[in-house]
């Protein structure tokens, strides 16, 4: 039996009265990939910034490798194993493709601010560890021939790679993507989704992600979540989630 590496216990939040999120409650496998699904305004960006420790819940509790807690801070979830993207990039612009790479380790490093400044002691190590590392996310990720670039200058589609690679480079046992694959054609989200499966079965990353294109969805996703108005309508393998009549009233409007 696959052990669950993540639990949401009967998770609310609103927000000045207007609810959010509505009692949530399930779980994600380790090793999975589960795909939260619904329409705008569903509550599924709330759901991760819970996760992650961006918001606090107003009730309920998140379960996370063993661990209760109602409310965290990300750089703690960040250090328990939580990796996270956000819908819009949030790369630094000026900076290179390995250099916000890199960035996705600040929240790791052991040495003091003297050994960073003087680049004595543990710095030189992590230096060296963090830049192996990195490198070895950018070949991952076929951005290599582009780590010395601006990460401005790249193509929409690459920008969204180098901000996985960023969240991926510490080794998070669960990592969050909220719309990885925004903004795409059809071409580029077929690149994502071999890159995401890529990620969950070499490094065997459970991953939890948003995406709007259900045809992409159901061939990517081993669970499928599906929220409307903040409650789960539902919870299932995707062959059983999309003939759910739920589902289709959600998406559709239809009455049933």
């Amino acid at each position: 039996m696959t052990a669950t590496l993540l639990e949401l216990k009967d998770v609310s939040l609103s927000f000045k009265g207007i609810s959010a999120l509505n009692g949530l409650n399930f779980s994600v496998a380790a090793g999975e990939i589960c795909a939260l699904i619904g329409p705008n305004g569903a509550g599924k960006s709330s759901l991760l910034n819970v996760i992650n420790g961006v918001y606090r819940a107003d009730s309920g509790a998140v379960i996370f490798d063993g661990a209760k807690f109602e409310a965290i801070q990300p750089r703690w979830a960040a250090r328990l194993g939580i990796g996270r993207t956000f819908q819009h990039n949030a790369l630094f612009r000026r900076l290179s493709v390995r250099e916000n790479i890199l960035a996705g380790l600040s929240r790791h490093g052991a040495a003091s601010f003297l050994e960073n400044i003087l680049r004595i002691g543990r710095d030189r190590q992590e230096r060296r560890s963090f830049r192996e590392r990195a490198d070895l996310i950018l070949s991952f990720l076929n951005l290599d021939r582009h780590a010395d670039t601006i990460v401005s200058t790249l193509p929409y589609g690459l920008q969204k790679r180098v901000d996985l690679g960023r969240a991926l480079v510490s080794e998070p046992n669960l990592l969050l993507l909220d719309e990885p694959m925004a903004g795409m054609n059809q071409e580029e989200k077929q690149t994502m989704s071999r890159f995401i499966r890529a990620v969950n079965g070499k490094f065997g990353t459970t991953i939890v992600l948003i995406e709007h294109d259900v045809g992409i969805v159901m061939d990517l996703a081993d669970h499928v979540v599906v929220l409307d108005y903040g409650r789960k309508v539902a919870d299932g393998a995707p062959a059983e989630v999309r003939s759910n009549p739920d589902v289709i009233a959600a998406y559709l409007g239809t009455v049933h």
